[in-house]
């Protein structure tokens, strides 16, 4: 069996995607300077939320995740952010290749409402590793690799806020059930409004909103999501 290790060397926003991406640059090593004719990799990476500390303002702003402060030693648990695939190329011994991430911007997501909740600092991730590999010197086996690979990285939080900026400029993104939408797209034509912020500005104020209008929930009553 071939011994493989991996490491994550460095992060970036991909300014040139088509929607919200990272791209990490990854090491793959093979023991004994092994032949690998190509590389099925699965990589799943996870937010370790323990492994840094917080400001009050950034505790203020994951209060919807975790709770109160008082209560991290037990809610703090680790939070999916991505699972992809690549496929690595032939090499021998050490290779470096990009693992494409794409990102989301969605706030029903657990990781883009702690990512968006961080002011500064670094974003401790872990990369687990599975997946196939084709090797050997003469011809070629077929062979696993261990469930146990794994690398940790410290992203920054810039790396994040720049991907963000690339896409949605000084702006936040909701996403909203079909009949809501419906509803919001009706007082808007009924009260004449220019705009969606000048839509949900007129229901955070109050103004005038119809008796039986359904959006009367939407600023009534508010709800903790699950992460």
């Amino acid at each position: 069996m071939t011994e493989f290790s991996f490491a994550c060397t460095g992060v970036r926003a991909d300014r040139y995607a088509a929607g919200p991406t990272l791209v990490f640059r990854l090491r793959v090593t093979a023991g004994d300077n092994a032949r690998v004719h190509a590389l099925a990799l699965r990589c799943q990476i996870r937010i370790e939320p323990a492994r840094r500390g917080y400001e009050p303002a950034e505790a203020d702003g994951l209060a919807d995740l975790f709770g109160e402060r008082s209560r991290w030693g037990s809610t703090l648990q680790p939070v999916q952010f991505a699972q992809v695939s690549v496929m690595v190329p032939s090499f021998t011994g050490e290779i470096e290749t990009d693992l494409v991430v794409p990102c989301t911007y969605d706030m029903d997501i657990a990781a883009t409402r702690y990512l968006t909740a961080l002011t500064d600092g670094e974003v401790p991730l872990l990369m687990l590793f599975s997946g196939t590999a084709f090797t050997g010197d003469g011809g070629f086996q077929v062979e696993p690799v261990p469930w146990d690979r794994e690398t940790a990285f410290r992203m920054p939080v810039t790396a994040w806020r720049e991907m963000v900026e690339q896409h949605f400029p000084g702006c936040g993104w909701i996403r909203l059930p079909r009949d809501t939408m419906d509803a919001l797209l009706a007082y808007r034509s009924r009260h004449a409004l220019p705009s969606w912020e000048a839509t949900v500005a007129a229901l955070l104020e109050g103004a005038d909103p119809p008796a039986h209008d359904p959006l009367r929930a939407l600023t009534a009553t508010t709800g903790r999501t699950d992460p």
